[in-house]
């Protein structure tokens, strides 16, 4: 959530950066004529609420016509603020909506536009490789190995449901151990989140109301499966005000999430990169606004640490303003080179969320000075099924198997996966 007073203050700013997304700033006027509203109101239930005060404390010197006239006033009063209550209350109600549906503003060096076009490649590591052999898709490879089976996936659960077995279950345990192993190496503290969590929490995080198309719900207790351990790891803190000594403070969440994946009919409906369930290892830091863009930017070597110790190849991208998601202000993709799909496609991302965040949550934090908003930071370690997809496709053999780089071994307890028989 923005600042109110950002917006009173710099309105044409903020509606430069809401431009930038391709949202629509006349929002900000009805913010703005909501909020002027709701101020009169408080300054008239202020003023009737000190006249009632002073005229109660008349009253039991009073008697008479007089205190007749005093006490059908302080009714009138009565009424009055409770109207006006009424009626602040329901401007406070559709201007807390508004400021929901704002998007965060977007950092400078974020690139104009919007579509993947717009997006800015900044650098590549390693080469995709030329195989002497035909090119298998993980699906193929998959299901040469016995170890995904996407078919009886959809069968028992629908499409974009999947199966891991044998060594697919052992490679995906060991991608988690390989990701948190750094991870406390750099201070994360390893985090086993709930993955039902209430609407405050994914209000919190700014996926509601922007992303409900994507979120499953239960009917019968109010909450929501997370997409990603983000939104409970943002939560943690909720409400709190943390030391200023203390921070960063890094946690590792490792749970399962889930997607509705809406809109994305006929899109990567092959295999296992586009489904409703998976595993990850998410990033998550709350750390001081003056250390917030060093922050992202260390969440992002992790990263790229992680894809060069697994050998797999891949490019770093800035997003484009238009392609941001509501809490981000700034946003990396690490894209690998998927040798099945002969593209770059996307494995990990983090994301500076700066106050956004922590305004809605009430998340601030204390030093020398007044309390003020943490900056909240999320990136993605090991994002299990599309991992899987790079080792096995960058690492697939001409016999049918597939190496395991040497990074994984110690997690994964065999330098590859023997080949069918």
């Amino acid at each position: 959530m923005l600042d109110l007073r950002l917006i009173r203050e710099e309105k044409e700013r903020v509606a430069a950066a809401l431009a930038r997304r391709g949202d629509d700033p006349a929002v900000l006027d009805r913010v703005l004529d909501l909020d002027a509203r709701r101020r009169a109101t408080q300054a008239q239930m202020d003023e009737r609420r000190a006249e009632q005060k002073r005229l109660s404390k008349d009253v039991p010197q009073l008697s008479g016509g007089e205190r007749v006239e005093t006490l059908a006033r302080l009714k009138t009063l009565s009424d009055d603020v409770a109207a006006v209550e009424k009626e602040q209350a329901s401007l406070a109600a559709e201007l807390n909506a508004l400021m929901l549906d704002i998007p965060n503003v977007p950092d400078p060096t974020a690139p104009e536009g919007a579509g993947d076009d717009a997006n800015v490649e900044l650098r590549r590591w390693g080469l995709p490789q030329a195989f002497e052999f035909p090119v298998r898709d993980h699906v193929e490879i998959g299901a040469s190995l016995g170890i995904i089976d996407v078919e009886r996936g959809a069968r028992t659960s629908g499409s974009r449901f999947y199966y891991l077995k044998g060594a697919a279950v052992l490679l995906e345990l060991a991608l988690v151990r390989y990701a948190l192993d750094r991870l406390q190496q750099e201070g994360f503290t390893p985090v086993l989140p709930p993955v039902l969590v209430r609407r405050e929490a994914m209000e919190g995080t700014g996926f509601l109301p922007t992303d409900e198309a994507q979120i499953y719900r239960t009917a019968d207790d109010d909450l929501y499966l997370v997409g990603t351990s983000e939104v409970p790891l943002a939560a943690l803190h909720m409400g709190e005000t943390l030391n200023a000594g203390d921070l960063p403070l890094r946690y590792a969440g490792i749970s399962t999430c889930f997607r509705r994946e809406a809109g994305t009919y006929g899109k990567d409906t092959r295999g296992i990169f586009r489904v409703h369930q998976f595993d990850k290892v998410e990033m998550f830091s709350f750390t001081t606004p003056d250390t917030s863009s060093d922050e992202h930017e260390f969440l992002l070597q992790i990263e790229e640490w992680l894809l060069q110790g697994l050998e797999l190849p891949y490019r770093v991208v800035n997003i484009a303003a238009g392609e941001l998601g509501a809490s981000a202000a700034k946003k990396y993709d690490c894209e690998a080179w998927l040798p099945g799909q002969a593209d770059y496609r996307e494995l990990t991302s983090c994301s500076n969320c700066t106050d956004y965040q922590a305004r809605r949550l009430n998340c601030r934090f204390k030093g020398d000075g007044n309390p003020a908003f943490v900056h909240t930071l999320n990136g993605t370690a090991i994002s299990t099924a599309r991992w899987l997809i790079a080792l096995l496709e960058t690492h697939q053999r001409a016999d049918g198997g597939v190496t395991i780089p040497a990074a994984l071994r110690p997690f994964f307890g065999a330098d590859h996966i023997a080949p069918p028989k």
